[in-house]
């Protein structure tokens, strides 16, 4: 689906808002001769241009706005794949304060505008050919949530989509299933977020997307886990206390799916052992402090395959820190330093559960899964189109 229109502007080429900016929309809208595009005016050659273009030239793009990150990735399709052309991520934190007063502030709603202007800019520059935006669980529990979509579409031209947490985990399965561990049976693939956490239980087929058996949602992510306990104690032990209590809210919540998967397992897969897939900024960050990197590198995070004890010592001893030390930690610094421990009791309870010899890790998830979907889509009208020419070309 195309989701970005660029806003209304006035002759000065500022943005227009209020009665004026309907008004433009109201002109947009209208099918007249006399606007631009109608039967008196053609579109102009660029549009007709990118309209006509090669599938493999066009340009593809997908945002996630998430309860911490907003992230855009725009690509181009090549073969089975795509290349990347352009890309963007900024921490906004716009699930800041919610779990306290049900709302998204002002400030945050500011701070991810901001970062959205940027991916609309990235796209009118980049004439990307076909686009989705979409909201999270930020968005999906705010009481005011609706509100900042309808802003976000007013000032930036953005058509943001507020998904639900099941599309959320199949998208999440799409872009990153195919850095599974090798092997066939049953696997876990868990996305930690900023204010949720999904886990999808997929059975493996050859040369295919998953099938999704069961899925689960959980309102704790890094952000919603971190502002829901008391703030971090200042000693050792009150900062394990804490540490444990995370840990057994996450479980707590998992248990229900916990049973369920753990019934299926055993009729279905009982000699299969269970591979688990974590994609989120948790895994990327532990897997980048287990290879010990200077800085982050993705090329040697996505698709590294880590002994799950390995990540609980760095699980623990994160916990264990105080803020100040894990600033100083390369790949954590001050963004994440906060957040990171609420990640660790998460990944840590789904260990607790599932206790996987190895974990996946992946730096993709969404944006990808939003990226094929929108190139298959692409692939298929193209195929199309061809068929119907070649069908007029025998019949004339």
């Amino acid at each position: 689906m195309a989701d970005y229109s660029p806003p209304p502007r006035g002759r000065n080429g500022q943005k227009v808002n209020g009665r004026a900016g309907a008004a433009a929309r109201d002109r947009a809208a209208d099918p007249s001769p006399n606007r631009p595009g109608g039967p008196g005016r053609p579109e102009p050659a660029w549009k007709q241009a990118q309209r006509g273009a090669p599938f493999q030239r066009q340009a593809f793009a997908a945002i996630d706005l998430g309860t911490n990150n907003c992230r855009l990735l725009i690509a181009r399709p090549q073969a089975e794949n795509f290349v990347v052309v352009d890309a963007f991520s900024r921490v906004v934190r716009l699930g800041e304060g919610l779990a306290q007063t049900g709302r998204l502030s002002e400030a945050a709603m500011d701070r991810a505008l901001t970062a959205l202007q940027i991916c609309a800019d990235k796209l009118k520059r980049r004439n990307v050919h076909l686009a989705r935006s979409v909201a999270t669980e930020a968005c999906r529990r705010a009481a005011n949530g609706a509100e900042f979509i309808a802003r976000v579409r007013e000032e930036t031209g953005i058509l943001l989509d507020i998904i639900s947490a099941k599309e959320e985990a199949r998208l999440a399965v799409m872009g990153c299933h195919l850095l599974l561990e090798s092997g066939q049976g049953p696997a876990m693939v868990f996305d930690i977020g900023g204010g949720s956490t999904e886990l999808v239980l997929v059975e493996t087929r050859p040369d295919d997307v998953p099938l999704i058996h069961d899925w689960q949602s959980v309102p704790w992510g890094v952000v919603s886990l971190t502002e829901s306990c008391e703030h971090e104690p200042d000693d050792p032990v009150g900062r394990a206390v804490r540490y444990e209590r995370m840990k057994e809210l996450v479980r707590d919540s998992l248990a229900p799916f916990a049973e369920r998967a753990l019934d299926w397992l055993e009729r279905a897969a009982p000699d299969e052992p269970l591979r688990l897939l974590g994609t989120s900024g948790t895994v990327t960050t532990l897997a980048s402090l287990h290879l010990e990197l200077p800085q982050y590198d993705r090329s040697a995070v996505d698709g590294l395959i880590v002994q799950s004890e390995a990540m609980r010592a760095l699980c623990e001893s994160l916990s264990r820190m105080t803020p100040a030390e894990r600033r100083a930690q390369p790949c954590i610094g001050r963004e994440r330093s906060d957040l990171v421990v609420a990640g660790c009791a998460i990944l840590e309870a789904i260990l607790d559960l599932w206790p996987a010899q190895k974990l996946g890790v992946a730096d993709r998830g969404i944006r990808e899964g939003i990226l094929r979907g929108l190139m298959a889509s692409g692939d298929a009208a193209e195929r199309a189109r061809a068929t119907l020419r070649e069908m007029k070309r025998q019949a004339s």
